[in-house]
């Protein structure tokens, strides 16, 4: 075999290694609602925006380096859920009995595979404990105490509630029950979409869920197809607010369907969506990823933190309509 024949052969192979690479992205939310920039001060819209930064620059280091978008999510999540900012793991809102309840849930788009947790108290990252009933049990959901136990079996870090309760969230709670209503409580939740250099998408959620909240109230977070969608041959979904409402109008899944069925835009089909969400009478928002890289960030509410990167660069962080 010559030189020449050699390289020829080499060449084939990155181009076909190459080929089989897609434009990789990831777009993350921090949740929506009556989010006023006259209520908010300079300061705190600069640490938002800056979390934000942080938590997309982690997951895009990652598909950068020809990582995962499982492993995207997760990281880009946990950043989310280690903050304070946040409606999901430390700084997640409280139950009418003063405690943080929260869930999770991710997808992975290449085979439909799903792991989701609700009611737990304990898991320090309650995202990587849904991926871990996605890899490690034979189930999609599993809740309160046995998923705390599941968890500890598989060595997560397991951590005092009080850890997650914050002043913020403690006041929140007080003049939630002065009112004796959830409203305007509502919203919150973190969540994050990728799609790898593979195509594979990859969807995840995270929330404490609703303020004053009564009964073991589970929104839409950890039910795959509410509040969480990934399907290589469509999109990938994360959706955040009312979560009665999500639930009821199966918003991840039927934006993905819509997608599949009536081969539309991911922006139309959300649209859609969330129109019937607020014909309803419910409101929130949704962030996704199509299996060409376009990117979602939709809502009908005041704002949404959010803000996506793609491989080109391009990028994006906004709060406000």
């Amino acid at each position: 075999m010559n030189k020449s024949f050699s390289l020829l052969m080499l060449l084939c192979f990155v181009y076909s290694c190459n080929s089989n690479k897609v434009d990789f992205a990831i777009v993350v939310h921090g949740g929506a609602g009556t989010i006023l920039k006259k209520n908010m001060s300079d300061e705190m819209e600069l640490a938002y925006k800056l979390k934000l930064e942080e938590a997309i620059n982690a997951g895009y280091n990652i598909l950068e380096k020809n990582g995962s978008s499982k492993d995207a999510v997760e990281q880009t999540i946990k950043i989310l859920e280690n903050s304070e900012l946040f409606n999901a793991g430390k700084g997640s809102v409280l139950s009418n009995k003063g405690v943080v309840e929260m869930d999770a849930s991710i997808m992975n788009g290449k085979n439909l595979n799903a792991g989701a947790i609700s009611g737990i108290k304990t898991i320090k990252n309650p995202i990587s404990a849904a991926r871990l009933v996605m890899e490690k049990s034979e189930h999609v959901f599993l809740s309160g105490e046995g998923a705390e136990e599941f968890a500890r079996l598989q060595g997560l870090d397991i951590i005092d509630n009080e850890y997650f309760i914050t002043e913020t969230r403690l006041k929140s709670l007080l003049n939630a029950k002065k009112r004796d209503s959830i409203k305007d409580n509502k919203f919150g939740t973190v969540g994050c979409v990728a799609i790898d250099k593979f195509g594979n998408i990859t969807s995840g959620t995270s929330t404490g869920g609703m303020t004053n909240k009564k009964w073991n109230r589970i929104g839409d977070v950890p039910i795959i197809g509410a509040g969480t969608y990934a399907n290589n041959n469509t999109c990938g979904i994360s959706s955040t607010g009312w979560g009665e409402y999500f639930i009821r109008n199966v918003v991840a899944y039927d934006i993905s369907s819509q997608i599949e069925y009536k081969k539309i835009s991911i922006d139309l089909a959300a649209k859609n969506t969330l129109r019937k969400v607020k014909d309803l009478g419910g409101n929130g928002g949704v962030i996704g990823i199509d299996k060409n890289g376009n990117i979602l960030m939709d809502f009908n509410t005041e704002g949404m933190y959010r803000g996506y990167k793609k491989s080109d660069g391009e990028s994006e962080i906004s709060i406000y309509k």
